[in-house]
């Protein structure tokens, strides 16, 4: 199984082959951490990356609750790295023995 440091360094690899920009990694705030911080397009992407064996679904580790948490990480680096972009989203990248699985716009 995977450490995090190989899952993020594996996501990253993974998004800029998708032609993600990375602009920061292991962004830590009061709130918490983001993984990975990336532009897409016209966008900034907050990436939380989850690894483990596929039958455990490694993504539903990311609840209600730490969702909350990206929003005001986000929050945090937006007011102190103001970048014109359109908007913002938070993607979850998940890695398995299986591989790899990007899902984008998790809401709430």
């Amino acid at each position: 199984m995977l450490d995090w440091r190989d899952a993020e360094r594996l996501a990253v690899e993974f998004l800029k082959k998708k032609g993600f920009k990375i602009i920061e990694k292991n962004y830590r705030t009061r709130f918490g951490e983001i993984d990975i911080i990336a532009r897409y397009k016209k966008y900034l992407v907050f990436v939380e990356v989850k690894s483990g064996k596929s039958e455990y679904l490694p993504r539903t580790k990311v609840d209600e609750r730490k969702l909350r948490k990206i929003e005001m990480a986000a929050n945090d680096y937006l007011k102190k790295h103001p970048l014109e972009v359109e908007g913002y989203r938070i993607d979850v990248v998940e890695i398995t023995q299986d591989g790899i699985e990007h899902f984008e716009g998790i809401n709430l």
